[in-house]
């Protein structure tokens, strides 16, 4: 019965790490068409359920949008956007991390927010998708992304249903807003340590993932005192 039951097991999966053996008996997994890949990433953006075998309006106006985006692996430190050009993409995190930050005209950036896997980014302020825009976009690491063309994704929502396109931007520009606000505050109210752990306890796969001078900016402390913080000296 043992036997029977690990020989299931092993037609199942396999360890990732023996996949270069070529074995026979390893399972190889097809990866995910590329349709289905962004259908799944929109469904966790607008809140929908994947498809199940039937389509809801919803997941019709998700197929649409899904012919709009394009597959695209970056390198570490890849500029996406610029401030002082519009920015003109949506783009969907599939792996890796992304930074949205401000420069100012003598080099010192500070870091706003921060996106990663199942995360959209998009021009979310009017005066981003003009020659007014202030803010920035960059790889922090290696990244796969799916890019659409902002204006198409807009009129694709638009002519979907009335009210579709607000309900949608309104809904993440709430989230950003928020999370804006309460950085603000924490860094009004609690000490540079507080704020440090917290950002530990909250975040703890960007800690591992994104350089400490980023989150030194990010968390408004120079890179200095994060270094003594993350070593338990102040």
């Amino acid at each position: 019965m043992t036997d029977a039951i690990d020989s299931d097991i092993v037609s199942l999966s396999s360890s990732p790490c023996l996949l270069t053996q070529q074995d026979p008996e390893l399972a190889q997994l097809q990866p995910a068409a590329q349709q289905q890949t962004v259908m799944h990433s929109l469904c966790r953006v607008f809140g929908v359920r994947p498809p199940d075998g039937t389509l809801n309006g919803d997941h019709l106006l998700l197929t649409q949008l899904c012919t709009l985006f394009q597959k695209d692996v970056m390198d570490a430190d890849t500029e996406l956007e610029r401030h002082q050009r519009p920015w003109s993409r949506v783009y969907l995190v599939q792996h890796g991390v992304l930074r949205l930050f401000r420069e100012s005209p003598s080099g010192k950036v500070s870091i706003h927010h921060f996106f990663a896997e199942g995360d959209i980014a998009w021009p979310v302020f009017g005066r981003s998708r003009t020659v007014r825009n202030t803010l920035c976009l960059s790889t922090v690491t290696p990244c796969t992304l799916w890019v659409a063309d902002f204006h198409a994704f807009r009129d694709v929502l638009r002519n979907h249903c009335e009210g579709k396109w607000a309900r949608f931007a309104l809904a993440l520009t709430e989230e950003l807003a928020e999370l804006a606000t309460k950085r603000e505050f924490h860094r009004q109210t609690l000490s540079a340590r507080e704020r440090y752990d917290q950002m530990v306890t909250d975040y703890p796969e960007l800690m591992a993932r994104v350089p400490d001078f980023q989150l030194a900016s990010w968390l408004g402390v120079v890179p200095a005192t994060f270094s003594r913080l993350k070593k338990g000296r102040c």
